[in-house]
């Protein structure tokens, strides 16, 4: 199936590793233009051959420093991933009801929420131009804020409220905007030895391997196992791809029936 791809410029934040990475994959399997963006690059991006741009997109002016320096050398863009998420939690918000301080609360919403909000005012007039697709990556914990730490998931909550809205207003400039919403994927940020999981393995006194083995099967997923981020890079191509314009602000779940609502 040609998606229509080819010789699209596509812009992906939060591209160095896990599910970015493998957007940037599968975006230049069809023939796009893929520019990532990530604080730090990796010998795995860097080998996709891709452009990549160094950002911090929770501070307040990183998206709008991040999107000039992509556009100077070529004004086009087609497809604009918000990729970007996650946070770091400290030890000791395990034992705190609102799982982390203002600092904590402050920085996730910057990452999840703000930055999505910055980069996609950024560009917005390059994207208006083109006709382009806008695609967020929301997560199931948006829907389930008892399957993450609090802040994240009202972060994630937020911004499938700001996504659905902001594609009511796109839709008469020809910008489409959808959402995936994933739920546990095999990814360092889930995995690693430093990761969310081993943290709350630590917190929690039990041994990271089982946790993590356990995780899917507890978080109600039905394959019994973390996603492949390239599952969920597979429907975000499908949602950015010109072939189904009638796709506008639907949230994709990618969750593996996490998510147990009609």
């Amino acid at each position: 199936m040609d998606l229509e791809l080819k010789g699209k410029r596509v812009l992906v934040t939060g591209a160095s590793k896990g599910l970015g990475l493998a957007t940037v994959k599968a975006f230049l399997g069809e023939g796009a233009e893929v520019v990532g963006v990530a604080r730090r690059n990796t010998a795995e991006f860097t080998a996709t051959g891709a452009t990549f741009v160094a950002a911090d997109l929770a501070q307040p002016d990183g998206p709008r420093r991040m999107v000039d320096t992509v556009l100077a050398t070529d004004r086009r863009l087609d497809v604009l991933v918000n990729n970007a998420g996650g946070g770091d939690l400290p030890d000791d918000a395990f034992a705190d009801i609102f799982e982390g301080d203002d600092g904590v609360w402050t920085d996730i919403l910057a990452l999840n929420l703000l930055s999505v909000v910055r980069v996609t005012r950024a560009a917005l007039p390059a994207l208006t131009e083109a006709r382009g697709a806008i695609v967020n990556i929301s997560s199931d914990a948006g829907r389930r804020p008892g399957a993450a730490p609090l802040p994240y998931a009202a972060a994630k909550a937020a911004l499938n409220s700001v996504s659905r809205g902001l594609a009511e207003k796109l839709a008469a400039s020809g910008v489409r905007l959808n959402t995936v919403s994933p739920s546990g994927m095999r990814t360092y940020l889930l995995e690693g030895e430093d990761g969310y999981v081993a943290k709350l393995a630590k917190h929690l006194g039990l041994d990271h391997a089982a946790l993590l083995d356990a995780l899917p099967g507890q978080g109600g997923m039905l394959t019994g196992k973390l996603a492949e981020p390239d599952e969920v890079a597979r429907a975000v191509l499908l949602l950015a791809s010109p072939t189904i314009p009638s796709a506008i602000g639907a949230n994709w779940a990618v969750d593996a029936g996490a998510v147990k609502a009609v």
